[in-house]
Order: structure tokens, then sequence, then C-alpha cells
């Protein structure tokens, strides 16, 4: 297939995964929301951006199709959008590029000299104006994208710098997307010359041995150059682990930038440099041996240094010149590169703690659901024999890689009847999903990467999940009931915060019901009951009310933010559909015995404290919990069987250990959090 069909094809499946995303085909805003989102997707996964916050906005001479800010509050991300809806792609213009670039610095400029005041402070467009006005002391650089389906001929575009600000344009169009997707790498390749940007070589050592399978170098970069690389290409340069690292930590290093400032003559003395890893490097051997180009650089440590080096010189105008970083290069053959680079990573990061959290798509978990994607087949519903099955895209472009491999018209409307597209989602979902259920609703709002990382973090922290059939089937009745919630509030006609509002209102649902929503119910008819529609239709109603209306006048993106917002909500007086009531899950009934260690020792008054409060509940709760736990899939198995034993032991003898009492006290905690609730409670062992 020559590049302009497969472009064309790929514009095709992008267009009718847009189409499959929206519900309602005649919708013109929901679609170009869905089409930025996509995209955006790619460019998370490819390292370009860190996220974006979906938020539509028109008027004259001004376009914001998203935006997003750094966690440090210095750049700022501006999406632009010329969605043309049209197969093969059309045409987009240099005139179409430059009216839409200057429609979205407008937007940056405006919003920095207080456009949101302009605004109804109800919307999700005063959010995005206030935000950006909230940044006019941080802002460093904004980095505006025209996302399209059409093909851009033309090269660069540049701008001037606003108000202080640098400035940078990137063209995303439908050709670039697809060489990114068809190229098999989840990135673009990063190709330094450094005599031509930064005029010199870089002076390095080799440790090239002909036996190994990579070769080793020892460089020195000045702290100048390696700040205007990172200036360049920005998060792409760190690899992934240590992206996500640096998006839960925060990217500037305290020490390091207090010995930029004070004592840059002794950085090299006090860092540990950098390590890195690369698929090529070319030397000038007629000045010593120097690098001079490198391919795919990626740092797999120092990640910190790098950032810091960069926000030090733009927020303190720090002087790098004298200041230099040691560098260990690793050159990977390109066949090794998804093996080895992960491994690197994980062990030039073991003494950070956040590495326990494995961010990356090929964690045992993320293999597991893709297995059972593959292998699970959803019931046939409306009465038709015709199954299909939920495809997980563990990585992004799987979707449209594993269709077009199928060659055929015909394979690839099989295809499209076994996955269909409104049945295909990925990890960032599946963590939207969970952490919902979790009732993590603030979590969730946070945006779809740092959920990801969140859920990532709390996998590890849960340690081993049975990834089994039926924890496959309660996630898909999960995404089922996430898709039902997006359409109902859709139809509520709220106008804005719906992502926001969906996540509250499962949460809430998932609290007040203890998560006895019958999850195989939903899976077996593949759609939400009635009773749950109309629970979710009312809910969403109270919880646009909070939303809408933070305290002391807060931004609404950012209170939703706030765990403060999900409390406020958890607490609503609200009833329950009687008829979603009568549906929920029964666990007064008992469940089957687990035997358990008891042992006893002498409290003090504090572990009596802990005593008390474990034996003034009563056995047949204790029994609830633990079969409630393992119908909802909560806690590990470990609480579920002490939960039991605590229950055999107050309905026998009333007497528990110190160490089972602590242990159970954080599980009533835990329950407490999850909306656990008593129902006609059993006093007896139920084995009996």
């Amino acid at each position: 297939m020559s590049e302009k069909d497969g472009v064309s094809s790929f514009c095709d499946d992008l267009l009718q995964e847009v189409l499959a995303g929206t519900d309602d085909p005649d919708d013109g805003g929901f679609k170009v929301d869905q089409f930025t989102r996509l995209v955006a997707d790619y460019l998370i996964d490819a390292g370009e951006i860190e996220d974006v916050n979906i938020c539509f906005y028109k008027a004259r001479g001004m376009q914001l199709n998203g935006y997003n800010v750094s966690q440090d509050e210095d750049c700022l991300d501006i999406f632009v959008s010329v969605f043309n809806q049209q197969t093969p792609p059309v045409t987009v213009t240099k005139a179409q590029c430059e009216a839409a670039f200057r429609q979205a610095e407008t937007c940056l400029r405006k919003g920095l000299s207080g456009f949101h005041s302009t605004l109804e402070e109800s919307s999700e467009s005063y959010d995005a104006f206030q935000r950006i006005h909230e940044l006019k002391d941080s802002l460093v650089s904004c980095r505006i994208f025209l996302l399209t389906d059409g093909v851009v001929s033309q090269g660069a575009f540049h701008l001037e710098e606003s108000s202080g600000i640098t400035v940078t344009l990137h063209v995303w169009d439908v050709a670039r997307l697809y060489r990114l997707v068809s190229s098999g790498r989840k990135y673009e390749p990063i190709e330094i010359n450094f005599y031509e940007e930064f005029g010199q070589n870089i002076p390095c050592l080799s440790l090239a041995d002909p036996k190994l399978d990579y070769k080793g170098y020892l460089a020195v970069i000045p702290g100048d150059i390696l700040a205007g690389i990172y200036e360049k290409y920005g998060a792409r340069l760190l690899e992934r682990n240590v992206r996500s690292f640096l998006q839960a930590r925060g990217s500037v290093n305290k020490g390091i930038r207090k010995t930029i400032l004070e004592e840059p003559h002794r950085f090299f003395a006090y860092n540990n440099g950098v390590s890195a890893t690369a698929d090529n490097i070319e030397f000038d051997k007629d000045n010593g041996y120097s690098i001079s180009k490198i391919r795919n650089l990626q740092i797999v440590n120092g990640g910190q240094t790098t950032a810091s080096l960069y926000y030090t010189a733009k927020k303190d105008k720090a002087n790098l010149r004298g200041i230099f970083v040691q560098a260990k290069i690793s050159v990977i053959p390109e066949e090794h590169l998804e093996h080895i680079v992960p491994l690197i990573s994980r062990f030039a990061n073991s003494q950070n703690k956040v590495n326990d959290a494995d961010f990356y798509a090929n964690d045992p978990f993320h293999i597991a659901i893709e297995g059972l994607s593959r292998t699970v087949w959803a019931p046939a519903v409306d009465g038709s024999s015709r199954q299909s099955k939920w495809f997980y895209e563990r990585a992004r472009g799987q979707y449209l890689d594993a269709k077009a491999r199928e060659g055929t018209p015909a394979r690839k409307r099989q295809f499209d009847a076994t996955f269909p597209t409104r049945q295909k989602f990925t990890k960032t979902d599946l963590a939207k999903y969970e952490n919902t259920w979790m009732q993590l609703p603030h979590i969730v709002s946070l945006g779809a990467q740092k959920n990801f990382n969140d859920f990532a973090i709390r996998l590890k922290g849960r340690g081993r999940v049975d990834t089994d059939t039926r924890y496959f089937e309660h996630l898909i009745a999960k995404a089922i009931i996430f898709s039902r919630a997006d359409r109902i509030v859709r139809d509520q006609n709220f106008g804005g915060y719906k992502a926001n509002i969906v996540t509250y209102t499962i949460a809430f649902i998932s609290n007040h019901t203890s998560q006895r929503i019958d999850l195989d119910k939903i899976w077996k008819s593949q759609d939400i009951s009635v009773a749950l529609h109309n629970t979710i239709r009312d809910v969403s109603v109270a919880v646009h009310r909070v939303i809408v209306t933070p305290p002391n006048g807060k931004n609404v993106t950012e209170w939703c933010k706030r765990k403060e917002c999900w409390e406020k909500i958890k607490d609503l007086n609200l009833s329950l559909d009687p008829a979603l009531v009568h549906e929920l899950i029964d666990i007064s009934r008992g469940v089957n015995q687990i035997h358990g260690n008891q042992g006893l020792s002498a409290p003090n008054q504090h572990e009596q404290s802990l005593i008390d409060q474990v034996i003034a509940v009563q056995a047949g709760t204790w029994f609830q919990i633990s079969k409630w736990s393992k119908e909802t899939n909560n806690l590990q198995p470990w609480q579920r069987s002490l939960a039991f034993s605590l229950g055999k032991l107050i309905s026998r003898s009333g007497s528990v250990s110190v160490k089972q009492a602590k242990y159970g006290v954080a599980i009533l905690e835990e329950v407490s959090r999850l909306g656990f609730r008593e129902h006609k409670s059993i006093d007896v062992d139920p084995c009996k």
C-alpha cells in the first residue's frame, strides 16, 4: 500500500472512530471534541504532551479546542482543531493554518489579560480562560498545537514572542499522525545534530565492546546544551517511566536549583548526572572522539536534573555556562529497544519509590487484560445470535494496526463485526472506570494521564489482582455504566463539565449502593437497567448543582479536582430509586468458611481501644464485609479471610488479638470509605 493510500485509509478509520465515540452523528460540536481527544491521546502516548482538557470555544477571531497546564504552571499547551470530516483527506492551506494559529494565539493573549470576566461563569470556557489568566505571572512558554484530519503541505510556522512568553507552533496533520502510528514506534524519533544546533560536538569516551549487544559511552554535556535539548523536545526526551515520575513528583528539584543559582561551579561534583539510551550515534574523530549526531536520545535517569536546568534558566534567568553534566549513554540496537530500555530505566531508577508503580503498558496486569479481551465473547443481545468482543488497546494504535493486518475488505468487515469501534477501550479508560468505581472522582478529574499514574500506584499497592474472566466481565460492566452515564448526562444539556458530572455521579452511586450494583447482570445484557438509568439521571442533577457552585468562587474545573468536592457530593442526602434498591446484590447470606489462626496478647490502652472497636461490630456485619468484598472485588484476599475470621471469633468467644484488631480497624475504615452498609445483619456463624 502506498503512503497516500495508507493516509486515506487511516483518515477513514479515524473518522469512523470519532463517529463511534459521539453517538450522535449530527452533533458537530461533540464530533470535534471527540476528534481533539483522539488525536491528543496519540500525542500523549507519543510523549509529545502530558494531557489535555477538552474545551470548545469559538468566537470572532478566536478558537480553542483544548488546553493543558504543566505541573509547574510555567508551560501552557493550547489546541486548535481543523476538522474537515472528509476522506480522502483534503489539503489544509497555509492561510488556513496561519488563521488557526492566530485564533489560538489570540486566546492566549486575551486569556492573560482577563478575558474570562466577559464569559458566563458556569461555562467550561470560563474555567479555561480563568486558568490562563492565573498563569500571567508564572508562564514561561506556550505551545500551540494545530490538529487536523487534513494534509498540511506547508513546512514550519513561527510566531514572535507574546508578552515575553516563548510561543512555538506545532502541526499534527493526518499524514504525520499516520506515519507515527504505522512506523511501529510509539514516538517520533529525536535526531540531534550538535554542531548545527549548538555549535559544538560532545566529547566522550568509548566503552564499546564488540562482544556485547549494546555500546556504552561516557560524555560530558554542557548545561546550556542539555537545557536547550529539553526546551526543543520537552517531555519527549524523557523515557516514559521517568516522565511519569516527574508528573508524580514535579519537575524542579529545589536542591538542584540552589546549586545552579549559588554554586554552579560545583554542579558537576554534586550532581549524579544522567543516564540515557540511543539507537545510533555518529562521531567526529578529527577533533578527538566526540559525538556529532545522536538518534532517539532518551533520558532514563536524571529527568529532574534536565528539567531543573531548563526551568531554572527560564524562570530565574540563571546563566548555565560553566555547568557541566556527566552522561552515561547506552546505544541499543533498534530491535532490542522495547525490551532493554524499560529494564535500564527500572534499574537506573531503583532508588525512587515511585518506580515501584510500573507505568508501562507491558505490565502483567495490562497484558492479562489484553489477552482476555481477545478471547472473551460478550453475550449476544437483542435476540441476535451474533456475539462480539471488547478490544483492549494496551498500546495506542493497536486497534487500527490489527484491523489493517486483516488485509481484504471482507476480513476487515469481519473484524469490525467482532470488535466494534464502540467496544474499544484504552488503558486510560480502564483507569477511569476503576478509579471512579473505587470512588475517586476527584482523582479522575485530574485528567487521563494523571489518573492513570495514580491507578498504577494503587494497583501495585494492592498486590496481586485476579485478572480472570470474572474480573474482565465486571470491568466491561463498569465500562457500560460509564458509556450509558455519559449519554444520559449529555442529554441533560447541563452546558458543560460532562466528564466531571459523569465520574462523580457514578462514584456517588457506587458509594451509596455499597458497590452492590449487579455487574453480572449488566455484562449478560450488555446494558444497564431502567432503574439504574433513572438513578443516574436523577443523581447527575444534584451532582451538577454542587459542581457548578464551588466555595469562595473557585474555578469549577479545579474544584472538581479537590477531595473536598467529593466529600460534599458523597454527603448529599439523596434517596435511591426503590427499583434500583430491589436490584442490588443481596449479601445478607452466608459465605463459605475460611479458616485462620488466632492469637492473644496483653493489650495496652491504645491496643484495647482497637479491640473494642472491632468487637463492637456484630459478627454478622463481619460476615457481610467478607461476602461483600468478594462480590465487589474489594479488599485483598487475606483481608476478606480476616473479616470472616473476626465474625467467627466474635460470635463464639468475643475475643480477638491485638494484631487482628489492628488490621480489623483498617478494614472497617476502608469499607466505610467505599460506602459499605450493613444489610439484615447475621449474628451467628453462617457455616453452622
